[in-house]
């Protein structure tokens, strides 16, 4: 594996990040990070809290998609960032996930949305790989 889990890709009009993983849980939470990365998130002063997300999906790519909007939405709704994602996911899809919720200093850019467009996640020979296009 390459030194980080993720890395941002050429797209025409969007942003794309290609991402690894040894397992889907940590191609959830290297996704989750990769996004925040690229949107400039940075912690603010104040305190933190640990919330949990429970989320059900048919596949392993409305999985990702569902998660990563469950974060946007919550970003959207407080000025808040998230961080130390400890994923949990089950052979149907079943994601639990505890994060660091804490105050946001700063956003560059925020992501309207996560697409489908060409989304697959695939399980390699030794990992597992997807490329995930945001709407920006």
């Amino acid at each position: 594996m390459d030194e980080r889990p993720y890395t941002e890709i050429e797209h025409t009009a969007d942003w794309a990040l290609e991402v690894r993983g040894e397992s889907l849980a940590d191609l959830l939470t290297h996704a989750a990070e990769g996004m925040l990365e690229l949107m400039g998130a940075e912690t603010g002063p104040g305190p933190s809290r640990t919330v949990q997300f429970r989320l059900q999906a048919a596949d392993a790519e409305s999985l990702l998609v569902a998660w990563l909007e469950e974060i946007l939405v919550r970003m959207e709704l407080a000025p808040v960032t998230f961080s130390d994602f400890q994923v949990r996911v089950d052979d149907s899809f079943a994601l639990e996930a505890d994060l660091l919720e804490s105050s946001r200093r700063a956003l560059q850019k925020m992501i309207k949305a996560v697409t489908f467009h060409d989304l697959r996640v695939e399980l390699g020979p030794s990992e597992w790989k997807t490329v995930v296009v945001f709407d920006v």
